[in-house]
């Protein structure tokens, strides 16, 4: 089976990691449901919360060593991550956890990044995976909210503090995803750009 993805078909594949990324996706709503019920079940949270993250680490692990990364797969798994990082910063504004800005500064990037990529794959056929620095601002945006669900309420200004290590990492992933695509994103390509590929 394939899904068309801008002018690209990409084949959907039923291995592990993508088996894996379906559930950890499955597995969002509930998390929600469980933060929503804070304090009541605030461990079975954390519990939900960590087997969706260490869910991720395994299924990238056994895409690298058993070579089965996909096209699907590299498209899919950060999709999924940016639900389940969004949905854990709405959830846990509404009861009171974090800040605002948190979230409405994850859903301005994403929306950014949605938009961007949305153009460059329907424009310049071209679809935008992940990279180092988003890899990184989404392990430190994982140790941020794991740490949510035990530090005390006071002082607050710490639940503001650990999250500018992965908002200054979101920053520098969207700098560079940018700087990346910059030719994708001009309407006129430069002379230089021009030269490039006539050698090629």
């Amino acid at each position: 089976m394939s899904i068309l993805v801008g002018k690209k078909k990409l084949k959907l594949e039923f291995t592990v990691p993508n088996i894996l990324t379906a559930l950890r996706l499955a597995a969002v709503p509930l998390l929600a449901w469980l933060i929503w019920q804070w304090p009541t079940y605030q461990t079975a949270g954390f519990i939900t919360f960590l087997l969706i993250w260490l869910t991720d680490l395994l299924d990238g692990w056994i895409a690298r060593t058993f070579d089965c990364v996909t096209e699907f797969g590299k498209l899919f798994d950060p999709v999924v991550d940016k639900i389940f990082q969004v949905t854990t910063a709405v959830m846990m504004f509404l009861i009171g956890r974090i800040p605002i800005w948190v979230p409405i500064f994850m859903i301005i990037r994403e929306t950014v990044m949605i938009v961007g990529g949305w153009y460059l794959l329907h424009k310049r056929d071209t679809v935008v995976y992940s990279d180092i620095y988003g890899k990184a601002a989404t392990f430190f945006y994982v140790l941020a909210f794991g740490a949510l669900f035990w530090v005390p309420d006071d002082p607050r200004w710490f639940r503001d503090l650990i999250f500018i290590i992965p908002a200054s990492l979101s920053v520098a992933a969207t700098i560079n995803y940018a700087h990346k695509n910059r030719y994708g994103f001009s309407f006129v390509r430069s002379k230089t750009k021009e030269e490039n590929e006539a050698r090629e």
